[in-house]
């Protein structure tokens, strides 16, 4: 890149310097990497997966605008609302996703309200609710509550998964230029091409416990490499379509509205969005503490939150699912060091672009499982680090019981209750059974011990040692830019 070898490993926050092309292949990583859990989403709940990828990228334009274009964060689907989906349409019933969406919809509207009692009461009342002992433990507890789901896909043939590891891993840690800042990209071709010789020279079809037919190493069931449906999508899938169908919109209720399934559904999903606006809080501070950028501070978290807001209210009523701020990307960044938004953008463009040819979308889902929980495994690990890296760069004070206390209840409930056999405390209200994960219950134990216990080391302000320590790097790295 006509650069030293240190400047060119150190971080870049103006990607054009890279170039054109480089920037692309950048923009195609982010785009992988958000890809394996956003298509998730709408296969579980019965939504779209191509009118997925099309509001993953306006959302995130979107947000990019409400944020002054200064957060590299990528949004895709939300796994907070799945519970809201299965409470209204447990079986993915087309004629009741609608009105699940409606109650999503609402549930944005509350990202908006809170935005305005920010922009009017001032955003340190807010955020001495989330000191560094309350969003370190929860940004922990995001990659960690993930964890399961990345060991699960990379068990289906840990052979590739390792594989898809081994090639992130030389990647970062020994690669030059280019190669060190798109290891997601190279493990996932990689690991794919190492797939499809395995599958040419030792592939045997089986069909699965599940009833769908595989492509193993040998027929052994646990050596999986491609799904014989996701390999005929490909064939059938046309070049070009369109992402959604109106009679799949919110807007298709307009003149038949169910008003029980109305009420219903915005007393069951709305309560959500608190858990989900903790978790915007927790990933806003893992993004500012991964680039050394208060995004907190600037351009403020309640822009932040009507860009989630606003994305999450369009997503839903063209019957996409919630978005969020991705954490898989902000492992992107950790690994790929390149921390310019325009890139998120590029990302945001290419899923808009995929969104309307079925065959391209068909190739992407394609991906073989362990693929994406080797690549799953790597990031969401580096959320968790990220975590780490928050409480020990804000000097947490663990000799302090109360710090203690926080930390030890965020992780236990929200680990312990992921991975419990209900997955989820339920409890009924007005006759609503309501379901909390493992990261709402434990984010908001950790905000209200946070509040009543006596001791409180940290205070959110202009001269907060927090903001002093990111401010100090914001303003190194600008001296390097030159």
């Amino acid at each position: 890149m006509g650069k030293d070898l240190k400047k060119e490993q150190g971080p870049v926050y103006n990607a054009r310097d890279l170039g054109p092309t480089k920037m692309i292949v950048l923009g195609i990583q982010h785009m992988f990497a958000m890809f394996g859990a956003t298509v998730l989403v709408p296969a579980l709940t019965g939504l779209s997966v191509s009118s997925t990828l099309l509001f993953a990228g306006i959302g995130t334009l979107l947000f990019h605008l409400f944020s002054k274009r200064k957060v590299p964060a990528f949004l895709g689907s939300s796994f907070a609302f799945l519970a809201g989906y299965a409470a209204i349409a447990p079986n993915g019933e087309k004629e009741l996703l609608p009105y699940a969406c409606f109650g999503v919809a609402c549930a944005g509207v509350v990202y908006l309200i809170l935005a305005g009692l920010i922009k009017i009461f001032g955003v340190e009342k807010v955020m001495n609710f989330f000191p560094p002992i309350v969003t370190g433990p929860i940004i922990i507890g995001i990659g960690l509550s993930l964890s399961q789901s990345a060991v699960d896909n990379c068990s289906t043939n840990w052979l590739v998964a390792v594989i898809a590891i081994f090639i992130i891993i030389l990647c970062n840690i020994y690669g030059k230029g280019m190669i060190r800042i798109v290891p997601i990209i190279l493990g996932v071709l990689g690991s794919c091409f190492i797939a499809v010789l395995i599958a040419v020279l030792f592939g045997e079809t089986i069909v699965g416990a599940d009833g769908a037919e595989y492509i193993t190493i040998g027929g052994i069931d646990n050596l999986r490499l491609f799904s014989v449906a996701s390999v005929n999508a490909i064939v059938d899938a046309p070049w070009v379509g369109l992402p959604f169908k109106m009679s799949d919109t919110v807007f298709s209720l307009l003149g038949n509205v169910d008003s029980k399934l109305i009420i219903t559904s915005v007393i069951t999903i709305v309560p959500i969005s608190i858990a989900t606006i903790v978790e915007h809080i927790g990933d806003i501070s893992a993004i500012s503490s991964t680039v050394d950028r208060n995004f907190i501070k600037d351009p403020g978290i309640h822009r932040t939150l009507i860009g989630d807001g606003v994305a999450t209210i369009v997503a839903s009523l063209f019957g996409a699912p919630a978005n969020t701020t991705y954490g898989e990307n902000t492992g992107v960044l950790s690994l790929s060091k390149v921390y310019d938004p325009v890139v998120i953008r590029i990302a945001a463009v290419f899923a808009m672009i995929f969104s309307f040819s079925p065959k391209i979308a068909a190739c992407i889902s394609a991906i073989p499982t362990p693929v994406m929980g080797g690549i799953s495994l790597v990031l969401y690990g580096m959320i968790s680090a990220v975590g780490v890296r928050n409480i020990v760069e804000n000097q947490v004070d663990f000799n302090k019981s109360r710090n203690v206390i926080i930390a030890a209840i965020i992780l236990v409930f929200s680990i312990g209750i992921t991975y419990s056999s209900a997955g989820s405390i339920t409890f009924a209200v007005g006759g609503m059974r309501i379901s909390l994960s493992g990261l709402a219950v434990g984010s908001l134990a950790g905000i209200i011990l946070n509040a009543i216990l006596p001791g409180k080391d940290y205070v959110f302000n202009k001269d907060s040692e927090y903001e002093k320590d990111i401010d100090s790097k914001a303003s190194e790295k600008d001296i390097q830019e030159g």
